[in-house]
């Protein structure tokens, strides 16, 4: 736009001196358009905002460009439509008779605003569909008798005051992503935006002007999934109220007096329902079924990516002379052969997998959790142990054997202690003690059984064969002459001419 000094040289050049708006344009370094507009200018009124011509092409088709405008924003960029896919599809589909010029310019103005409303609604959090809040709580659980506390991760929707949670061993990084991979997972997509405290698990180190330096498992895990992390200030955990009222919420509801289980997913499992089945009530404000508000958060959810992110990190670590590696402070075996040797921990919420530095699997162990400090799996010992099978007696593995296996190996000469470790360390290697012990009864009902008939079994069993049926005959066997001896047989038979 031109200054008031330039517009009075203008009028001044060509009105009273009557230059040419060429000359003037060229001495300015303007179009000679610019120049005659303003040379000829005679309406100086503030200029009014004019109103948009409406399109009468585009009237009928409106809402459905911007419905697909609106799941596209959900997708990743490379996933959505572009404004030649629209047209075409509006020719196919809907018959439409415009030109693609016009698709194009409708598109392009409704992606500004469109964008322009979405990122303003992550402003107020607490209020918009699609936004959640996250926190860990606590509560006592009971597990082989014993009463334990564990963690507990929510997820609540401020719009719907609806939630989600599951209950875990630990608040650490794996358990953490894990918890949200599950409930993204289940409810089939992503909240826009998700605001956390400065968890360890997710921040690594608050910079100044509210700047998070994030971990980079948790800064993954957000560009694979896509959402904004929001944090709250530091020692203010009363800007994610919503999700800390809901943890409350969730341990006075549903959680206390302690819960006992077995197994905590299948513990895990039951409480999908629980969440869903509390939303058949209305909200405390809006006087709406919470089930109805959370559809509104969930057709604002972003789409799901293709693949499930991996919850794992990875720990190059060394053996120790035994084979033992540590991770978290707790112990893991490996293999004779590695002692002294890098390995390569493969580490997940529930397992630690222990792999060569070509990736090749050692050995699985549960992740240990609580007062447990290692874990030994006995299996790549065995054959290491077939050399001094009488050393056996003075092993944990002894002790966690079954009682049956305990009893034959008692009864074995030293050779044959050698060949069941050795075949021990074959059958364990897949497999639990179960079919293991099932084999050796069953190769036992005869007596003292050797390791090849305990092999043989085995193999039976795991193949679907197992014992065979005894043959039942199904009717009698045919009464037969009785059988005389004698040469009176011969006599007779050369009398009748040697014909039987």
């Amino acid at each position: 736009m031109l200054t008031v000094t330039d517009i009075n040289y203008i009028k001044q050049e060509v009105n009273i001196k009557g230059r040419s708006y060429s000359d003037v344009a060229k001495q300015m370094g303007r179009d000679p358009r610019t120049i005659k507009k303003y040379a000829d200018k005679e309406d100086w009124n503030e200029i009014q905002h004019k109103q948009l011509r409406k399109s009468k092409v585009m009237e009928p088709v409106k809402h459905i460009v911007d419905q697909w405008l609106q799941e596209d924003l959900k997708k990743k960029k490379k996933y959505r439509r572009t404004a030649k896919r629209i047209f075409d599809q509006l020719v196919s589909d809907y018959s439409f008779k415009g030109a693609d010029r016009t698709v194009r310019e409708y598109v392009a103005k409704r992606k500004l605003e469109l964008l322009e409303n979405t990122s303003d609604a992550a402003i107020p959090l607490e209020a918009k569909p699609g936004m959640a809040q996250v926190d860990f709580g606590e509560a006592p659980f009971k597990h082989n008798g014993e009463t334990i506390d564990l963690p507990f991760l929510a997820l609540s929707f401020p719009n719907s005051n609806a939630f989600y949670f599951q209950v875990f061993y630990s608040q650490n990084r794996e358990c953490f992503l894990e918890g949200l991979k599950r409930i993204f997972h289940y409810i089939g997509g992503v909240p826009k935006a998700i605001r956390f405290d400065n968890l360890a698990p997710a921040v690594k180190k608050v910079l100044p002007n509210g700047e998070r330096e994030l971990t980079d498992e948790f800064q993954n895990f957000v560009f694979h999934y896509g959402f904004k992390p929001e944090f709250c200030n530091p020692a203010s955990g009363n800007e994610k109220g919503h999700v800390e009222a809901m943890v409350k919420y969730i341990r006075n509801n549903f959680l206390l007096p302690e819960l006992s289980y077995s197994s905590l997913e299948d513990l895990n499992r039951t409480f999908w329902l629980v969440a869903e089945k509390d939303r058949q009530r209305k909200h405390y404000q809006k006087d709406i079924l919470i089930s109805e508000l959370f559809e509104e958060d969930k057709q604002a959810l972003f789409q799901l990516p293709e693949k499930e992110y991996q919850c794992v990190r990875h720990e190059e670590v060394t053996a120790d002379k035994y084979g033992y590696i540590k991770v978290d402070n707790r112990l893991y075996s490996t293999s004779p052969r590695f002692a002294k040797c890098i390995v390569l921990a493969r580490i997940s919420f529930n397992k630690v997998e222990i792999l060569t530095k070509e990736h090749e699997l050692i050995v699985v162990h549960s992740r240990l959790y609580g007062k447990q400090k290692k874990s030994m799996e006995w299996q790549p010992y065995l054959n290491l142990m077939a050399k001094r099978p009488t050393a056996i007696k003075y092993t944990s593995f002894y002790e966690q054997m079954p009682e049956e296996w305990q009893k034959y190996l008692e009864n074995c000469t030293v050779y044959e202690k050698q060949e069941a470790l050795r075949l021990l360390s074959v059958l364990l290697k897949e497999h639990d003690f179960t079919y293991a012990t099932q084999a050796l009864n069953r190769a036992s009902e005869s007596g003292h059984p050797s390791v090849d008939s305990i092999k043989q079994v085995f193999y039976q069993l795991i193949n679907g064969r197992g014992h065979r049926k005894e043959i039942q005959v199904k009717r009698d066997i045919p009464s037969m002459p009785p059988a005389t001896r004698g040469l009176d047989h011969y006599d007779q038979f050369f009398k009748n001419g040697g014909v039987s």
